[in-house]
């Protein structure tokens, strides 16, 4: 190899690694933690008694959400390894059973509501822009539940072009143009819900809770449609530190006496 070769694949070797650098240094991420052992919503909720839930299912421990290309990738992470009891592939599912996120996304951007989707019974303390529906139900399935129960939250409501599972983590694929770009200054809330195959009429594919557990039902709540039907949260900085557990659990409060005051969600932020 001559000396001029020899400079010339050196800088182009050099230009390469840089500009390899530069793009992975650009890609945009960001991390939520959240305590164990507070999947019981605003303190007192309890699993259904059958065994395709295990405590800790539900349980977010992780969140992480990060740029990638022209995708953001969002994965939840949960206590137990994701499992599929219910054969999700036999109904057009994406690989798991039980876990149904929202994750609620504050970009100021746009139109926004403050209320929480069909079968959820929260609102939120700012509007949210969008939300992504990290669901176990197949696309064709979403998009039927969402035209017939959630039409005027249409335009905010994002299903990922994929969603799987990994490991304890379930992990959803949505283009940035779906969400208006990626900003990790943006205000985030991770819901975590139970997938409902057989939802009630105005539900979107949520599972109530109840005042008492049953096989399929989760306890500690009320019959009524005043308590929030929400397993764990993101709460206060969402360091993964024990005094979130407390703050969950106020954002959680919610009253079914006279006039009904929903539980009011915060975003959080980086």
């Amino acid at each position: 190899m001559g000396i001029e070769t020899l400079k010339h694949f050196t800088s182009f070797f050099v230009l390469a690694s840089f500009l390899f650098v530069s793009v992975h240094a650009q890609a945009a991420s960001i991390t939520f933690k959240d305590p164990k052992k507070d999947d019981k919503g605003p303190g007192k909720y309890s699993y259904p008694t059958h065994r395709s839930y295990k405590r800790g299912d539900f349980d977010i421990t992780k969140v992480k959400i990060s740029e990638s290309g022209a995708n953001v990738i969002f994965k939840i992470y949960v206590k137990n390894t994701v499992r599929d009891p219910w054969n999700s592939k036999n109904w057009g599912g994406n690989g798991w059973s039980v876990q149904f996120a929202q994750v609620y996304i504050h970009t100021g951007a746009g139109k926004g509501w403050k209320d929480g989707l069909p079968g959820l019974n929260v609102q939120f303390e700012k509007k949210w822009n969008k939300v992504v529906l990290i669901s176990p139900q197949g696309k064709t399935r979403l998009k039927s539940e969402i035209n017939l129960k959630a039409k005027k939250f249409k335009k905010g409501i994002v299903i990922p072009t994929s969603s799987r599972k990994s490991g304890k983590a379930i992990i959803a694929v949505v283009p940035k143009s779906a969400l208006g770009g990626f900003k990790t200054s943006w205000g985030f809330q991770v819901v975590m819900q139970s997938n409902e195959g057989f939802p009630r009429k105005k539900d979107l594919l949520t599972r109530p809770v109840n005042e008492y557990n049953g096989k399929h039902r989760f306890g500690g709540g009320n019959d009524g449609d005043c308590d929030p039907h929400v397993l764990d949260i993101l709460a206060g900085k969402a360091k993964g530190s024990g005094s979130e557990k407390k703050a969950q659990y106020k954002a959680l409060q919610y009253s079914c006496k006279g006039k009904k005051k929903l539980a009011t969600l915060p975003f959080v932020t980086k």
